[in-house]
């Protein structure tokens, strides 16, 4: 069975920008410019260095891997990331996530989940004031 890969994106009016610059403007910018342009946590974490994790999922989109499959979630999306697919463990699977333009400066956590909605089932007998004198029988 073969792997179904879109490079879809999502419609948007005219061309993408994040902060007044392009996309190929920011794939042409250094990882210090880019940085610039993030919010506080994100510059923080790039000037204070990577640890050998992220430098191996960095190096993986350097070296041109399709599918990236990592544990990590605090990785933050670069622009060199757009368009791959990344899989992301939640503590009990991989979610498969496409990575888009609008993704860019975030953490890969933020797209896989860990704790799923709560649905409750109702309530047992007993368990209000008015079930109270429900029969059993």
């Amino acid at each position: 069975m073969a792997k179904k890969t879109s490079t879809k994106l999502p419609k948007r009016k005219g061309v993408f920008t994040y902060r007044g610059k392009t996309l190929e403007q920011l794939k042409t910018m250094s990882m210090e410019e880019f940085a610039e342009l993030l919010p506080s946590r994100q510059r923080r974490t790039i000037f204070r260095g990577f640890d050998d994790e992220h430098k191996k999922i960095l190096q993986k989109v350097k070296d041109g891997d399709s599918t990236i499959k990592t544990h990590l979630r605090n990785m933050i999306i670069f622009p060199d990331m757009v368009g791959l697919t990344l899989e992301i463990y939640n503590g009990k699977q991989f979610e498969r996530v496409e990575v888009i333009p609008e993704m860019l400066g975030s953490y890969f956590g933020e797209y896989s989940l860990t704790r799923r909605r709560v649905s409750h089932g109702s309530a047992g007998v007993g368990a209000t004031r008015s079930s109270k004198f429900v029969p059993l029988k």
